[in-house]
């Protein structure tokens, strides 16, 4: 498979662990290389961003709608396959979902979920969707295309982005929102979850306050599940990468990375 991997090399420190990081859904590399790619660099880490197939610049595009999550684990796993090391990989949304299902049967040195879908599915995310936007709801499923979600700018700032997110970035960022997998969705709905007892990467668990995507009571749940503490952050919503604190974010897993001797 043909992927597109956005790679970014640090000037002087190079530390001993490469990072990897997969997008969530109707997302690409392109939501990582705004902020993360450069900053995770300039800390000294190798720093990649993989767009899973069907997505950014990857092949796949017109088998995207059946596209299962074990297809994307493949993907994630070919792009850490080209690394001289295992990576620590980063998983915000669906990507969280994918890199949990990842570390089932693969090795890693950590692993940070921002957001991340739980593991016992998306049910109640899609719950709250149907609740505020039932119309946009049933044509999505009636035409089993994601895309509807997120469509125009202001759906997708509902969604993703704070209320206070200037309407260039809202504009900028939803410009490039895309289509995503059917399959994919149905498989967070409960047809392929992760399995958290198979898992024994040390992961960190990251939430946003304001994220009306995934609740912080879900973020909680997904840190029990893998034996750790969630930290929620205030004042951000779903898209913490592109939230105006998104350096916060970043911080807080250098220092964790750091504290990991990685």
């Amino acid at each position: 498979m043909k992927l597109e991997i956005v790679k970014e090399n640090p000037v002087s420190h190079v530390c001993s662990m490469p990072i990897l990081f997969v997008h969530g859904m109707s997302h690409a590399a392109w939501c990582w290389a705004e902020h993360f790619l450069h900053y995770f660099a300039r800390h000294g880490y190798i720093s990649h961003a993989l767009s899973l197939r069907g997505h950014g610049n990857s092949e796949g595009r017109e088998r995207l709608r059946w596209t299962s999550l074990n297809q994307y684990v493949s993907d994630v796993a070919q792009a850490a396959g080209r690394m001289e090391r295992p990576p620590v990989l980063v998983g915000h949304s669906m990507g969280g979902m994918i890199v949990q299902k990842y570390l089932e049967s693969h090795e890693a040195p950590a692993a940070v979920l921002l957001a991340s879908a739980p593991p016992q599915g998306v049910i109640r995310a899609t719950l709250r969707v149907a609740l505020r936007h039932p119309l946009v709801f049933i044509k999505a499923n009636l035409t089993m295309s994601m895309f509807p979600m997120v469509k125009v700018p202001q759906l997708a700032q509902e969604a993703l982005f704070s209320a206070d997110m200037p309407e260039d970035k809202v504009l900028s960022y939803s410009s490039q929102l895309q289509d995503e997998s059917y399959r994919a969705y149905l498989d967070m709905m409960g047809l392929s979850l992760p399995r958290p007892e198979r898992v024994k990467t040390p992961i960190l668990v990251m939430g946003a306050a304001d994220d009306r995507l995934i609740s912080p009571s879900e973020v909680e749940a997904t840190a029990r599940a893998y034996h750790t503490r969630a930290e929620v952050f205030p004042d951000m919503a779903h898209d913490m990468m592109l939230e105006a604190r998104w350096q916060a974010v970043a911080d807080r897993i250098l220092e964790w990375l750091s504290m990991r001797g990685l």
